[in-house]
């Protein structure tokens, strides 16, 4: 679970600009938070996710990249997670084989709680 100020990610958006949104963001979480109203809102939301997907791996910042976690929709609307690359041969090295992932955030905070499956997890009736 990860906690961010919309506040913090606005401010570095505004100092750094693009070069900020193409560090962190994949191409499709660009686009999906710049069509929204209040785009430093969804960018948070996406930063807590990526945190989030961290702490589960237990890497920290540590050997994955920012890119290499994309938070991404389900028809219906429904966020998930996608990772490629050295984060997602690490996650299955741990044996993760699917996420689990809710977003909330408001003019203020974002919140992001990611939940790593192992193979026993997936496919079970919710």
């Amino acid at each position: 679970m990860d906690l961010i100020e919309v506040a913090r990610i606005r401010a570095a958006w505004n100092r750094f600009g693009d070069r900020f949104l193409n560090r962190i963001f994949a191409a499709g979480e660009r686009a999906y938070a710049l069509s929204r109203p209040d785009p430093a809102e969804s960018l948070a939301a996406r930063f807590a996710a990526k945190e989030s997907v961290m702490k589960a791996l237990g890497t920290g910042r540590h050997g994955v990249s920012w890119r290499e976690i994309e938070v991404v929709r389900a028809p219906g609307g429904r966020p998930g997670i996608a990772l490629s690359g050295r984060t997602r041969a690490l996650a299955r090295l741990l044996g993760v084989a699917a996420w689990q992932l809710s977003l909330s955030h408001n003019r203020e905070q974002a919140l992001a709680q990611a939940i790593a499956l192992g193979e026993a997890g997936v496919g079970r009736k919710r």
